[in-house]
């Protein structure tokens, strides 16, 4: 089984980056007061600001799903951009509804399991690093893809997207991995967008402009496995 749903309050991922900016601003204000240097003590007091934000950006709080089992909760953090029925013409998964979520670099960028099931499958795609609000980011930017199964044969498929500042992709589950819904499955740094290839005939219960949180927020209801094209 992959994921925790708590993992500390600091993901693990910005433990460097944590540690770098407090030891940058130990240094500079030690070397300020040692000189009685004004700038010095500027330039500690704007990298102080600095550690505050990168503990700010890799944040992991706690989060409880809702009950039902054919819930599906968002992956992650952000606004909605769409909310369509789509050709899935990149991971094989014909007609589906898409959701697309769009993280800014304020959001918590922990992602969470958004249905528990079984990875089937696992898909890396190189690529650009275009603004993620934008709609040519699902098919250019770089990407990480996981398409999982549920107990009931419902397949979908769950995409992680760099962005213009976001140049680091972690997905932690394999192939054959059991994922628990709202438990930890990853995390995209900096600015990023989160896609949902959902079973045709998913209640979708967000729209465009709404605001979502990892782990809680319902993204909508999935059909039953007989209302399910290919499922079983």
């Amino acid at each position: 089984m992959s994921g925790s749903r708590n993992d500390g309050i600091i993901a693990r991922e910005g433990i460097p980056f944590v540690l770098g900016a407090f030891l940058c601003t130990a240094a500079c204000g030690a070397l300020s007061l040692t000189l009685g240097s004004p700038i010095l003590a500027a330039v500690a007091a704007a990298l102080f600001a600095v550690t505050f934000w990168v503990l700010w950006f890799f944040r992991n709080p706690e989060r409880t799903p809702p009950d039902g089992d054919d819930l599906v909760i968002s992956p992650a953090d952000g606004r909605v951009l769409h909310a369509v029925e789509v050709e899935d013409h990149q991971y094989g998964g014909g007609t589906v509804v898409k959701v697309s979520i769009f993280m800014n670099v304020f959001n918590v960028h922990v992602n969470r399991v958004p249905v528990s099931g079984v990875v089937i499958k696992r898909a890396y795609h190189a690529g650009k690093f275009l603004v993620a609000s934008l709609d040519k980011t699902s098919e250019e930017n770089e990407r990480s893809a996981l398409t999982i199964e549920d107990g009931a044969g419902r397949r979908y498929t769950l995409v992680q997207i760099a962005g213009l500042v976001a140049r680091r992709i972690a997905t932690y589950p394999r192939g054959g991995d059991r994922l628990v819904q709202g438990h930890r499955y990853g995390l995209i740094r900096f600015g990023s967008r989160l896609e949902l290839y959902l079973p045709q005939g998913t209640d979708v219960r967000v729209k465009p402009g709404d605001r979502t949180r990892a782990g809680e927020t319902v993204i909508g209801v999935l059909p039953t496995s007989e209302e399910t094209p290919g499922a079983g």
